[in-house]
Order: structure tokens, then C-alpha cells, then sequence
């Protein structure tokens, strides 16, 4: 009996860590022609901030701290010591059709990833993802909640049946005529911890700023 109690406890505790949602930093840089960013995801749980970074992690170019549960994003200005609430864009309009189809599979910065290609030829685009296909459960909330139009956020929303904890590790926009570069994500570092609540909060001695 304690044998078969010990077997049903290791397989919750498996079920349990596969299940569990990432917290900690996550790394990724943009690229595009005319420029590269650095930017890092401190995640934990429902709350999220975006630290946004020009070239080098020396200094905060801006940031936004996304709240799934009360549905808020806010953003931070270094700079003027300003925050306030971020306004929700309107939806962006793509014309034609996006035509997705899967690909195989890799492994970046040690995660089993899922190749995704999203074309569309009368925006001549065309964006392959490696998609992560779990434990990144703040991702697709955010992307709906802020509501970017750039199309690496919009053709990511064309791919259905996605899991709930499905983020892009990888993702290359390229115009279909050229095969011309356009604009690149790449997560390059991940580190799991528990961050500090202070770090998600409105820093002191910031002020808020009406829209």
C-alpha cells in the first residue's frame, strides 16, 4: 500500500512540474534595418513588466508592466519619472489571407520548439515562428491586451489551435518578392526564478501622467 501511495505521489509531483507555468527573466533582441533592441521579460504569474533596452543592458529605454488578472497595462518613462495607463490600439486590418502551415521541430536555448511559417501574399509577408508550445501562459494574454499592430504580433494571432502556453522563441519577417529580412526576434537568455514584487511595481517617486 505505501508502495503504490509513494508511485501515485511521484506521478502528481511529475504532473505538477510539467504543468507549472514560467516565472523568472526571459531575453530576447529585435532586430529590423535601421536598428537592434534588448529586451527582457520579468514574469511572475499574472504580473509581467517588459524592460525595454537600446543596444546595450546599461540602460531602460522604457517599460510596461502588463496585469492579467486586473487586465491593465502600464507604462513607465524613465526618463521624465512618468507612468500611466497604456491605451489599447484599434485592430489592425490585414488584407488577403494568411496561409499557415506547421513545420518541424528544434530546440533553442534548450526548448523543444515548433516550427510555424505564416505567408500572405498580398502584404508580400511572410513570417516563420519556433514556437514554445507550453509553460509561457502570459504570453498570447498579453498580446491580446495590448493589442499591437506590428505583424510579427498579428500574424502570431493568424495561427490557430496554438496551446494556451504557446510564446515564439524565434521569428523571422521577410517579404516575400526578396526574401529580404525585415524584422527579427530571437530569445537568447532565460533564467527561471521568483522575482521580487518590487520589480514589478510603478518605481518610487514617479509621477502619473493623464493622457
Amino acid at each position: 500500500m505505501k508502495k503504490i501511495i509513494f508511485i501515485l505521489s511521484t506521478i502528481a509531483f511529475t504532473i505538477n512540474g510539467i504543468a507549472q507555468n514560467f516565472n523568472g527573466n526571459i531575453e530576447f533582441k529585435y532586430y529590423n534595418s535601421k536598428d537592434t533592441s534588448t529586451n527582457i521579460y520579468i514574469v511572475k504569474d499574472n504580473l509581467i513588466k517588459l524592460d525595454q533596452y537600446k543596444k546595450s543592458l546599461t540602460t531602460i529605454e522604457g517599460s510596461f508592466i502588463f496585469d492579467l488578472t486586473a487586465n491593465t497595462v502600464k507604462f513607465l518613462n524613465p526618463k521624465r519619472k512618468v507612468w500611466g495607463f497604456n491605451k489599447s490600439e484599434t485592430p489592425a486590418i490585414v488584407r488577403g489571407q494568411c496561409v499557415v502551415t506547421k513545420g518541424g521541430t528544434k530546440k533553442i536555448q534548450g526548448v523543444n520548439c515548433t516550427e510555424y511559417t505564416v505567408k500572405n501574399t498580398e502584404e508580400n509577408t511572410q513570417i516563420t515562428y519556433w514556437i514554445a508550445l507550453d509553460k509561457y501562459n502570459f504570453f498570447q494574454p498579453i498580446l491580446k491586451l495590448w493589442n499591437r499592430k506590428d505583424k510579427q504580433s498579428v500574424y502570431f494571432a493568424k495561427i490557430d489551435g496554438l496551446p494556451e502556453g504557446s510564446m515564439p522563441f524565434l521569428s523571422e519577417e521577410k517579404s516575400i518578392s526578396e526574401g529580404k529580412l525585415i524584422s527579427k526576434l530571437e530569445v537568447f537568455k532565460l533564467t527561471k526564478r521568483t522575482p521580487d514584487d518590487k520589480e514589478l511595481e510603478v518605481p518610487a517617486g514617479y509621477n502619473k501622467y493623464d493622457q
